[in-house]
């Protein structure tokens, strides 16, 4: 699996809209055992709690890639600027600053039990 490839097609096809109308900017970070992993950047146009912000973007990944339409779950790593509007500096001067949340989304039903 190319994850660069993945998120050039997804920045262009459905990041740029998120980011511009809802504030919210993800990528994709890894894919291994069956669990993708994504990094959520949060803006201030974002109002969405962290939970329901893993769980809508996770399926909209899963949902929008082939790739990943097999997985078994997502780990979601939330940054969230509007919070902490430092985060969006260090961002644009390239120094990746710290996780605000970890979630973790599993899309089977009943998979645990």
């Amino acid at each position: 699996m190319n994850i660069e490839e993945i998120n050039r097609k997804h920045f262009v096809e459905t990041d740029m809209y998120f980011k511009v109308g809802y504030g919210l900017s993800s990528k994709l970070t890894a894919f291994k055992f069956g669990f993708f992993t994504l990094e959520v950047i949060i803006s201030k146009k974002w109002k969405k709690n962290y939970n329901i912000t893993a769980q809508e973007i996770a399926n909209l990944w899963k949902d929008a890639y082939p790739e990943l339409g097999n997985a078994l779950g997502c780990k979601v790593f939330i940054i969230d600027t509007k919070a902490y509007p430092y985060k969006q500096y260090c961002i644009n001067r390239g120094i990746h600053p710290g996780y605000d949340a970890k979630k973790g989304v599993i899309f089977k039903k009943n998979y645990l039990n």
